[in-house]
Protein backbone atom coordinates (compact mmCIF):
# COMPACT_ATOMS: atom_id res chain seq x y z
CA UNK A 1 0.00 0.00 0.00
CA UNK A 2 1.23 2.88 -0.78
CA UNK A 3 1.15 5.79 1.97
CA UNK A 4 1.09 9.57 1.17
CA UNK A 5 1.52 12.30 3.44
CA UNK A 6 0.35 15.99 3.31
CA UNK A 7 3.15 18.98 2.42
CA UNK A 8 2.00 22.21 2.89
CA UNK A 9 3.35 24.35 -0.51
CA UNK A 10 4.66 27.21 0.24
CA UNK A 11 1.47 28.98 -1.28
CA UNK A 12 0.00 27.96 1.97
CA UNK A 13 -1.61 30.95 3.08
CA UNK A 14 -3.22 31.52 -0.23
CA UNK A 15 -5.01 28.29 0.13
CA UNK A 16 -3.77 26.28 -3.38
CA UNK A 17 -3.66 23.22 -3.39
CA UNK A 18 -1.69 20.62 -1.08
CA UNK A 19 1.30 18.18 -2.96
CA UNK A 20 1.52 14.66 -2.04
CA UNK A 21 4.37 12.89 -1.61
CA UNK A 22 5.12 8.62 -1.34
CA UNK A 23 6.13 8.14 2.80
CA UNK A 24 8.43 5.28 2.98
CA UNK A 25 9.97 3.82 6.30
CA UNK A 26 13.93 3.12 6.92
CA UNK A 27 14.41 -0.28 7.76
CA UNK A 28 17.30 0.92 10.03
CA UNK A 29 15.93 3.21 12.12
CA UNK A 30 12.06 3.07 11.78
CA UNK A 31 11.76 6.64 10.96
CA UNK A 32 8.98 7.58 8.74
CA UNK A 33 9.86 9.95 5.93
CA UNK A 34 9.62 11.12 2.46
CA UNK A 35 10.95 8.90 -0.17
CA UNK A 36 12.99 10.92 -1.95
CA UNK A 37 15.20 10.94 0.63
CA UNK A 38 15.75 7.48 0.91
CA UNK A 39 17.39 4.32 -1.11
CA UNK A 40 15.37 1.67 -2.53
CA UNK A 41 16.93 -1.45 -1.98
CA UNK A 42 15.88 -5.02 -3.50
CA UNK A 43 16.75 -8.41 -3.27
CA UNK A 44 18.28 -10.79 -6.60
CA UNK A 45 19.18 -13.82 -6.13
CA UNK A 46 22.49 -15.49 -6.00
CA UNK A 47 24.68 -16.29 -9.06
CA UNK A 48 25.03 -19.73 -7.69
CA UNK A 49 21.79 -21.08 -9.17
CA UNK A 50 18.96 -23.04 -7.68
CA UNK A 51 21.21 -24.70 -4.98
CA UNK A 52 21.99 -21.39 -3.70
CA UNK A 53 20.30 -20.41 -0.70
CA UNK A 54 21.86 -16.60 -0.77
CA UNK A 55 19.88 -13.92 -2.00
CA UNK A 56 21.98 -10.09 -2.94
CA UNK A 57 20.43 -7.14 -1.70
CA UNK A 58 21.14 -4.42 -4.51
CA UNK A 59 20.74 -0.67 -4.63
CA UNK A 60 17.96 0.87 -6.80
CA UNK A 61 18.88 4.00 -7.64
CA UNK A 62 16.22 4.65 -10.74
CA UNK A 63 13.30 2.76 -8.17
CA UNK A 64 12.75 0.63 -11.27
CA UNK A 65 13.73 -2.64 -10.69
CA UNK A 66 10.98 -5.43 -10.35
CA UNK A 67 10.09 -6.62 -7.08
CA UNK A 68 9.66 -5.84 -3.69
CA UNK A 69 12.09 -3.43 -2.07
CA UNK A 70 12.59 -1.81 1.07
CA UNK A 71 14.33 1.51 2.07
CA UNK A 72 16.87 3.06 3.67
CA UNK A 73 18.62 6.28 4.93
CA UNK A 74 22.16 6.77 2.93
CA UNK A 75 23.34 6.81 6.09
CA UNK A 76 25.98 3.72 7.59
CA UNK A 77 24.09 3.92 10.77
CA UNK A 78 20.77 3.04 9.52
CA UNK A 79 22.37 0.19 7.35
CA UNK A 80 24.41 -1.13 10.28
CA UNK A 81 21.42 -1.30 12.61
CA UNK A 82 18.96 -3.21 10.05
CA UNK A 83 21.88 -5.59 9.18
CA UNK A 84 21.61 -6.40 12.68
CA UNK A 85 18.32 -6.91 13.41
CA UNK A 86 18.10 -8.99 10.02
CA UNK A 87 15.72 -6.34 8.88
CA UNK A 88 16.72 -6.48 5.04
CA UNK A 89 15.22 -10.07 4.97
CA UNK A 90 11.90 -9.70 6.79
CA UNK A 91 11.29 -6.31 4.48
CA UNK A 92 11.76 -7.98 1.36
CA UNK A 93 10.74 -11.74 2.32
CA UNK A 94 14.38 -13.09 1.25
CA UNK A 95 15.04 -16.81 2.60
CA UNK A 96 18.36 -18.02 3.50
CA UNK A 97 21.47 -15.47 3.77
CA UNK A 98 21.20 -12.27 2.69
CA UNK A 99 24.16 -10.41 0.97
CA UNK A 100 24.48 -6.52 1.61
CA UNK A 101 27.61 -5.84 1.02
CA UNK A 102 26.77 -4.17 -2.65
CA UNK A 103 24.54 -1.89 -0.46
CA UNK A 104 27.15 -1.20 1.67
CA UNK A 105 29.43 -0.29 -0.52
CA UNK A 106 27.02 2.10 -2.22
CA UNK A 107 26.36 3.92 1.01
CA UNK A 108 29.79 4.22 2.04
CA UNK A 109 30.67 5.57 -1.37
CA UNK A 110 27.97 8.48 -0.61
CA UNK A 111 29.06 8.89 2.73
CA UNK A 112 32.32 9.45 1.63
CA UNK A 113 31.57 11.86 -1.09
CA UNK A 114 29.46 14.07 1.61
CA UNK A 115 32.74 13.76 3.95
CA UNK A 116 35.40 15.16 1.66
CA UNK A 117 32.88 17.80 0.57
CA UNK A 118 32.17 19.10 3.15
CA UNK A 119 35.92 19.07 3.74
CA UNK A 120 36.23 20.88 0.72
CA UNK A 121 33.60 23.38 2.07
CA UNK A 122 35.44 23.52 5.53
CA UNK A 123 39.23 24.06 3.70
CA UNK A 124 37.96 27.64 2.60
CA UNK A 125 37.41 28.52 6.19
CA UNK A 126 40.20 26.72 8.01
CA UNK A 127 43.21 28.70 8.76
CA UNK A 128 46.23 26.38 10.10
CA UNK A 129 47.22 27.56 13.49
CA UNK A 130 50.98 28.22 12.75
CA UNK A 131 49.90 30.83 10.16
CA UNK A 132 48.37 32.56 12.94
CA UNK A 133 51.61 32.68 15.44
CA UNK A 134 53.26 35.03 15.85
CA UNK A 135 57.15 35.19 14.90
CA UNK A 136 59.78 36.17 17.55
Amino acid sequence: MVRNELHASSHESTGSATVRRPVRTCVGCKERVSAADLLRVVVRRSEGGAESSESVIVPDTDRRLPGRGAWLHLDVKCLDNAERRRAFGRALRAHGTVDTSAVATFVEGVASEERSQEHEDQGDRAVPVEKNRQQH
